[in-house]
């Protein structure tokens, strides 16, 4: 209760603390009334229920970690992450919307993003959720880290990084600790940016001086120098709003350390890999991971990582796709390329997968009632094209799952998937 949600308000990020399975700490940034005259974001500490880890505990009140105030209704950034080298949580603030980081709300002269004089907007925040260096005020629950680049200037102790329009979806590289950036362009470029983990802060992006690569505010003559360019950039001829992800860490040995991204307007998806502090390898993957079966991936808002670093993507319809490996070469999403199921002491490829065997439609090294259920399923379908995963059904290859095929189905599973069957999984 109390977020906003007109134009680009809302619950805009959500962190779990480095020491979640032992303290059940969540944090959230979102945007409510009061403070600015578009009002103010919040960074609050839930804690999860010990019964319901989906839920709060409501024996536990939140906590507000820090809280500043938004000129405008755009431009909230709002992602949030833990650093994975140093525990600290890094927030991700717009400069404050409108146009050109300029007019009421924007400091004159240089903006928001350029302002390093106690203001947050335009800005990558770093602070220490497990100390308090502000006891005495119940709505700043954090310590500075002593390592913060500009420690010692009045206001601007909490800041990491500045020169940023509007960082929609920033992600640390769970194996070594490298940062990116995704920051929104204004009229022409979109950009990701990315900072080694060895930085110690401090980088200036760019904005409003530049837009990606590009003068914008000068238009000439628009770098005094020290600027971090970006290691990427993309016009708006290939979409107009760039959606951050994530540097892959999950099973798929070939993209390790490859980061992805898109785009919102056009749901185009790229990734790149990053050698040397370059941007190599671009690579547009879209018709890649087109999920077929009649869905489709559309205004792209966010990417996703689980434990085990697979990633997944999130579009603005409620849907959530995961990527997974393309087992059988084929470069089409089907039932040859999922197999979580395997049964045990069956000989499986290097994806996991026991080999392509008749009639077993779930990929699990034997075939049984579930396969006859799916193949069923299969049947009442339409032939060609095939529905996802029904490809396994059609056993004699005539484009369709019928009654020759499942003659094929009930071999195998009548007892007769043994060596001496070789077309059944034994």
């Amino acid at each position: 209760s109390g977020v906003t949600t007109g134009s680009e308000q809302g619950l805009l990020g959500l962190a779990f603390h480095p020491q979640y399975g032992s303290n059940r700490l969540v944090y959230v940034y979102y945007t409510t009334t009061g403070g600015g005259t578009a009002g103010q974001s919040i960074v609050a500490e839930y804690q999860a229920s010990a019964v319901n880890p989906d839920v709060a505990d409501a024996g536990v009140p939140p906590r507000v970690i820090l809280h500043f105030d938004q000129p405008q209704t755009n431009h909230n950034a709002g992602w949030i992450g833990f650093g994975p080298n140093d525990g600290y949580l890094h927030i991700a603030a717009g400069d404050g919307g409108g146009g050109g980081d300029s007019g009421t709300g924007h400091t004159a002269g240089t903006g928001n993003a350029q302002d390093t004089t106690d203001n947050w907007l335009g800005k990558i925040l770093r602070v220490d959720v497990n100390g308090d260096d502000f006891p005495g005020d119940l709505l700043r629950n954090y310590a500075v880290p002593v390592s913060n680049p500009f420690v010692g200037v009045t206001g601007d102790d909490e800041i990491w990084a500045y020169g940023l329009r509007n960082p929609w979806r920033c992600s640390f590289d769970r194996a070594n600790g490298d940062f990116y950036i995704a920051d929104v362009g204004q009229s022409n470029w979109e950009e990701v940016n990315y900072q080694p983990a060895a930085s110690a802060g401090g980088v200036n992006y760019g904005w409003r001086l530049k837009e990606g690569n590009h003068c914008y505010n000068p238009s000439t003559n628009c770098d005094p120098g020290g600027l971090t360019n970006p290691i990427h950039e993309y016009s708006h001829s290939f979409g107009c709003s760039i959606t951050g992800g994530y540097a892959y860490r999950g099973s798929i040995g070939e993209i390790q350390g490859v980061y992805f991204f898109a785009d919102y307007c056009s749901a185009r998806i790229w990734s790149l890999r990053v050698v040397g502090g370059a941007a190599t390898q671009v690579t547009e993957r879209t018709s890649e991971l087109a999920p077929g079966g009649g869905l489709s991936i559309d205004s792209i808002s966010s990417f996703g990582e689980d434990a085990g670093g697979e990633l997944y993507i999130c579009d603005l319809g409620g849907e959530v796709f995961k990527l997974v490996p393309d087992s059988d070469g084929d470069r089409v999403p089907d039932a040859s390329d999922a197999c979580p199921n395997t049964i045990p002491g069956v000989t499986v490829d290097a994806q996991g997968c026991p080999p392509l065997v008749p009639g077993d439609l779930d990929r699990d090294g034997d075939v049984d009632g579930q396969d006859v259920n799916r193949f069923i399923e299969c049947a009442s379908g339409p032939g060609m094209p095939y529905e996802p995963g029904c490809e396994l059904a059609d056993l004699d290859t005539d484009t369709d799952a019928d009654q020759s095929d499942f003659g094929g189905v009930q071999q195998c599973l009548s007892g007769q998937n043994v060596p001496g069957v070789p077309t059944c999984a034994d």
